[in-house]
């Protein structure tokens, strides 16, 4: 029970910082980088697995839609990505496999699966890879800023409190 409990909190405390801090971008060239969500994913599994990782993209999404900050394409770009993630994390623990799988999942998985939902759903012609490039600059960057901040946490009292060593390590 306790152990939910506290997932339950953190996956609230990601859900937050994905919703409020979701205008975060940063210029790259003609592009603009929005490395909020991916960052989340990246730390979602690391802290709390692949299920509350996908779960949390799902909340972020959602939350976003329905208060006009998001677009449809925000469900399969950070859902997939963070499902990819998750499940390569829990079955290797290494954080260089979390990080592929949100660049992979997100930037051209999720990036393939939004092109439909751009096409049929939302009326919008564009490019079958339209997706991939500006998904992949955004995920690449948010996948960075999260292995910074689970390197530089690893040592600390927070990650002795999630267990970092053994969950990276896989002891």
């Amino acid at each position: 029970m306790k152990s939910n409990v506290k997932k339950l909190t953190v996956a609230a405390l990601f859900v937050a910082i994905g919703v409020v801090f979701s205008f975060v971008n940063i210029p790259i060239g003609l592009a603009k980088c929005y490395p909020i969500q991916h960052m989340v994913n990246v730390l979602s599994v690391v802290f709390l697995g692949p299920v509350y990782s996908v779960l949390v993209a799902f909340c972020i999404s959602l939350i976003r839609n329905i208060s006009g900050t998001g677009s449809l394409m925000a469900f399969p770009g950070s859902m997939v990505g963070a499902f990819f993630a998750g499940i390569l994390f829990y079955k290797t623990r290494k954080l260089s496999l979390a990080f592929l799988g949100e660049v992979i999942g997100t930037g051209v998985i999720g990036a393939l699966i939004a092109y439909p939902v751009a096409k049929f759903i939302l009326g919008k012609e564009m490019a079958i890879f339209g997706f991939v490039i500006p998904f992949s600059i955004s995920t690449i960057g948010g996948s960075i800023i999260a292995m910074i901040i689970i390197l530089s946490i690893k040592n600390t009292v927070i990650g002795e409190y999630f267990n970092f060593e053994r969950n990276i390590n896989g002891n």
